[in-house]
């Protein structure tokens, strides 16, 4: 029998070095896939709101997980104990979704890209406080050398950019939405009672997804679902397969094996990969001040990854 605390994470004991590194791999997936998402999320756009886009893709994404917990573990998928945990887990997920498109129409891409790379940090605080992890002072070098690096890109090496970045009223909404990002992983630990990843992603989706549909149900009502173009549902397959069920799944797994302030860190990547992608696609590179950027954050999570926790 394990305690309530063991279950919670508190106390569990550390991961051993195999799991650690598959934690870590699960990551790098995750920032791969989000990449993708921002060049195929922009095709579809022009057609749909966001509130629309985001509720059917957590509903098909949360039916997908569901199929397969039912093949896979059928004897769990049932009503977990205290469900309250994944309405948490759900309303700061929908909190992070919910205020990065409203601060969207407020402010620019850049900005709120600016805005994000305070999440890994406020991730560490979080752990702090939450599950009592202490991150080392390499640690929290590492974090700042790939934050920079990721602004430097963001801002593609304009340093006039940099320094006339203002915060304003779309700034702060989405700075509530990456603090509520940032706090997930923490909580996942924290909140989890031994149940299967698998599961415990069920439930997280569909919460997840009854928050988003509750805020977006206007906007969901109004919109002719028979008049979308093909390239919509195309877009909506890949955000439900990977960019919901499957990096909320890599999401789940990496924070039962890693610091809180390791799992975020890996969304300094996604720019970083975007830069590759667009390249080998053919859109062409960007100058070589950028590159170093990314470099200087892919090195940085190397150095965080190889850090004691």
């Amino acid at each position: 029998m394990t305690s309530a605390a063991d279950r919670s994470g508190v106390h569990a004991p550390l991961a051993s070095g195999r799991e650690k590194f598959v934690g870590h791999a699960a990551m790098v997936l995750f920032a791969f896939l989000i990449a993708w998402s921002f060049s195929l999320g922009a095709l579809a756009v022009p057609h749909i709101g966001s509130a629309p886009l985001n509720a059917v893709r957590f509903v098909i994404g949360t039916a997908m997980i569901g199929i397969v917990a039912a093949v896979l573990r059928p004897a769990d998928l049932r009503l977990p104990a205290a469900p309250w945990r994944f309405a948490i887990l759900g309303s700061l997920m929908a909190t992070y979704f919910v205020t990065m498109f409203v601060a969207l129409k407020i402010t620019d891409p850049v900005s709120t890209g600016a805005v994000f790379t305070l999440g890994p940090l406020m991730a560490t605080v979080f752990g702090y406080f939450v599950l009592h992890q202490k991150p080392t002072p390499v640690i929290l070098v590492s974090l700042v050398f790939a934050g920079l690096g990721s602004l430097w890109v963001i801002f593609k090496g304009d340093v006039d950019a940099i320094l006339a970045f203002q915060v304003g009223t779309g700034e702060l909404i989405f700075l509530v939405g990456c603090a509520a990002h940032a706090l997930y992983a923490p909580m996942v630990k924290r909140l989890n009672r031994g149940e299967p990843v698998l599961i415990f992603t069920f439930w997280t989706l569909f919460a997840t997804m009854l928050w988003i549909s509750a805020y977006g149900a206007p906007q969901i009502v109004a919109t002719d679902w028979t008049a979308m173009p093909p390239i919509v549902w195309g877009v909506i397959a890949y955000l439900a397969i990977f960019t919901t069920a499957g990096t909320f799944f890599l999401v789940q797994f990496a924070s039962l094996r890693l610091p809180a302030s390791k799992v975020l860190s890996y969304v300094y990547l996604t720019p970083v990969f975007i830069i590759f992608m667009e390249g080998f696609l053919g859109h062409g590179w960007v100058e070589l001040p950028i590159l170093a950027g990314a470099l200087v954050t892919v090195l940085g999570l190397v150095v965080l990854a190889f850090s004691a926790d």
